[in-house]
């Protein structure tokens, strides 16, 4: 049998891809050697925000005080927020299967890997697994990333060393953490370990914190964890480490456990036989349609080196499946947005939250836009007010200064993320401030820092 589509790679891409292709009366063959899900269900995003929601009601519960909230004898079981962190995990897997659950769809478990292309010229690809070879018009690669394990000496064979996935499943906490590597990942698990009354220090190379996003919103985030009693060491670089000692700037650092957390890079397992694969920076450089170089072969997520976000890559597998369908009837139904990588909302799951889009005052000035800044306290919400006693937080709003369009937005701030998607839509639409100034925002809500801030 040969298949409409072949896709290598069960994670956000890959079964958003199956989904829709197969939705369209298309047969569809998925690989995943693991779950489905990928890293951002089974060892991402969904168990690290499970874990975190967990430590944040204990830590809310043991600050209700100045709520006029008593609470006596808190405790909490890191067991059973681990059990239930795996039984959400659980039922949102068993929803990706009942998503593909169709005629057209075939779920196949195992490692996948290419085969040289067919002979004749038609485009079509060859994929082997589990010893049985399967036939593809077209090909989607979306095999993700892993964890990038920097040359530190003393990291190898480290019984100390743990990585993201060695933390998600540890049976206990530990009893003092370090954390190399001060980015989003890093910086969620050292508000867990913090939250649930673990020592904490964080040592990261780079000057700052979060160094991708607006300096203003992370230094307040910056002071208050410091304040908070985590060790947070910047522009310090990790030498070596023994054990759970470790190294940096000639200073040493000890912890029973070691996480590092220095980012990921594009999983090009099980790829060798498309040795012409034109790639870019270690990831596969696809074009605006999530196209390779390589005649009906596509690329969605992490493995594109984009933007590694569980959203980018389902919204890179919507426009490659759509381009696809659109190819094979010469582009007649609709034209094919492509992915809008400048409106992308992105959220660190901090406490405070951190969510932002578009771009800095600092990306415009780098590239000469003049624009003008909006910034507020987020105290100038009063739902803000009523439930985050004791914090500031910050709004920023970068616009244009010529055409007043809406270019980024970043705030800190708890509820952040769920109204960042509005500051998104302005973003991608290209909203003036007399236009954002007509929408009407419900109250009261923290979303209205957006309309205080015009």
């Amino acid at each position: 049998m040969q298949y409409f589509l072949a896709i290598i790679g069960g994670g956000p891409a890959g079964y958003t891809a199956a989904e829709k292709a197969s939705k369209a009366g298309k047969d569809v063959v998925l690989f995943e050697q693991s779950a489905l899900g990928g890293t951002c269900l089974n060892v991402g995003c969904i168990p690290t925000k499970s874990l975190l929601y967990g430590a944040k009601q204990y830590f809310n519960a043991t600050h209700a005080q100045k709520y006029g909230v008593t609470a006596e004898n808190v405790a909490f079981d890191f067991s059973a927020m681990q059990k239930r962190k795996t039984i959400v995990v659980r039922k949102l897997v068993a929803g990706i299967k009942a998503r593909l659950n169709n005629d057209h769809c075939t779920v196949v478990n195992g490692f996948a890997k290419i085969l040289p292309s067919l002979q004749g010229g038609d485009g079509g690809r060859l994929i082997e697994c589990n010893g049985e070879t399967y036939e593809a018009e077209n090909l989607m690669i979306c095999t993700g990333s892993t964890n990038f394990v920097p040359p530190i000496p003393g990291i190898k064979d480290n019984p100390a060393i743990w990585d993201s996935t060695d933390a998600l499943a540890a049976a206990e906490l530990p009893k003092s953490i370090i954390i190399v590597g001060g980015g989003v990942i890093g910086m969620e698990f050292a508000t867990l370990y913090h939250e649930l009354g673990v020592p904490v220090t964080v040592i990261e190379a780079m000057p700052t914190i979060l160094p991708n996003l607006d300096p203003e919103v992370v230094q307040i985030l910056l002071d208050k964890y410091r304040k908070a009693g985590i060790n947070i060491l910047t522009s310090t670089k990790v030498e070596s480490l023994d054990g759970g000692k470790v190294t940096a700037n000639g200073e040493v650092y000890e912890a029973e456990k070691v996480l590092v957390s220095v980012g990921r890079r594009a999983n090009l397992l099980g790829l060798e036989a498309l040795n012409e694969l034109e790639l870019e920076r270690g990831a596969i450089k696809i074009d605006e349609f999530c196209k390779t170089n390589l005649p009906n072969v596509y690329a969605c997520g992490d493995v594109t080196g984009k933007i590694m976000l569980a959203h980018v890559a389902s919204r890179q597998a919507e426009v490659a499946v759509s381009k696809m369908l659109n190819d094979q009837i010469n582009d007649q139904i609709v034209n094919v947005q492509m992915v809008n990588y400048r409106a992308i909302p992105s959220v660190v799951y901090t406490n405070p939250e951190i969510a932002s889009v578009g771009i800095t005052e600092a990306q415009a000035e780098s590239m000469s836009i003049p624009v003008e800044v909006k910034k507020l306290p987020m105290t100038f919400s009063g739902r803000f007010m009523a439930e985050n006693e004791g914090e500031t937080g910050l709004c920023k709003m970068i616009v244009d200064a010529k055409n007043h369009s809406v270019l980024g937005v970043h705030c800190i701030g708890n509820s952040c993320s769920e109204f960042i998607s509005a500051a998104s839509f302005a973003v991608r639409n290209g909203y003036t401030v007399p236009e954002m100034q007509q929408v009407v925002f419900p109250h009261p809500t923290v979303s209205e820092i957006l309309h205080e801030i015009l």
